[in-house]
């Protein structure tokens, strides 16, 4: 009898663990299957450029709405964010000239400028001192008389050589830039007549010998650049790149390794 007690406990203890291994793989088959559910995977959708025969026109991207503007999409002062007038090139500035405006510009100038242009604009940058092509030279009669609108254009979608700065500027620090540009202009093509009244303009050689400046410090520009400078196309020339000619650089025996920036 009291073997038949025993034996009847173990039968009962090994019926448990085996009802319980049976839902806890129970269990996990549930959990497994719910895991591999297609739902999402085969949910309708529209597949980029990919027609549908849902709509009526067939498209799978519907049109805007009409009169909707996408979020930091409404340019409604279009000379503002382009400097084109009527597809032209304009030469007003849109934003107030102020003292904070010319310092911005020259600070964003002296960042993204400088390497190509140099700080006073005539082209010959440090690049061009490691042997790149001259960049453009602000003091040309050609960049003079160019309206304000073609330095945002420029800076806003690049010109020749010059990648575009868009996404490094934004479109207000285009406008000091291009402002701070005309400064520089300035700078180094004043007449007598733009000195006020009462007030006497110093030579410039006067002020680099009282500074203790080099004789040649206040001489011209002129086309001066390092021999290794070169135009980085495969003949070594110009080419007919506007404003260039007349500034041709040194030859070199060899070839740049990448065009400079060019304006």
């Amino acid at each position: 009898m009291q073997e038949l007690r025993i034996r009847q406990q173990g039968s009962g203890t090994a019926m448990r663990v085996t009802r319980a291994i049976t839902v806890t793989t129970a269990m996990t088959a549930m959990l497994a299957l719910a895991g591999c559910r297609q739902d999402m995977h085969n949910q309708p959708k529209f597949v980029p450029q990919r027609g549908t025969s849902f709509f009526a026109d067939g498209r799978s991207v519907r049109p805007q709405v009409e009169n909707t503007v996408g979020r930091d999409q409404l340019h409604a002062d279009s000379y503002f964010y382009t400097g084109m007038i009527e597809g032209k090139e304009g030469d007003g500035l849109p934003i107030p000239l102020t003292p904070a405006v010319m310092e911005r510009g020259q600070e964003r100038y002296n960042i993204y400028c400088t390497p190509c242009h140099s700080r006073v604009g005539n082209g010959a940058g440090m690049i061009v001192q490691r042997g790149y092509r001259q960049a453009g030279n602000f003091h040309t009669d050609r960049l003079r008389n160019a309206p304000l609108g073609h330095f945002f254009s420029v800076i806003s979608n690049g010109y020749g050589a010059m990648p575009d700065y868009s996404a490094q500027v934004t479109p207000e620090d285009r406008w000091a830039i291009a402002a701070y540009v005309r400064a520089l202009q300035l700078s180094q093509d004043a007449k007598s007549t733009d000195v006020p009244s009462g007030q006497k303009p110093t030579e410039l050689h006067e002020i680099a010998k009282k500074q203790g400046m080099p004789e040649s410090f206040a001489d011209d520009w002129g086309n001066k650049l390092p021999p290794t400078a070169v135009y980085g196309t495969p003949n070594n020339e110009d080419n007919g790149i506007p404003g260039e000619s007349g500034t041709a650089a040194t030859k070199a025996p060899t070839k740049s390794a990448a065009p400079a920036s060019t304006k």
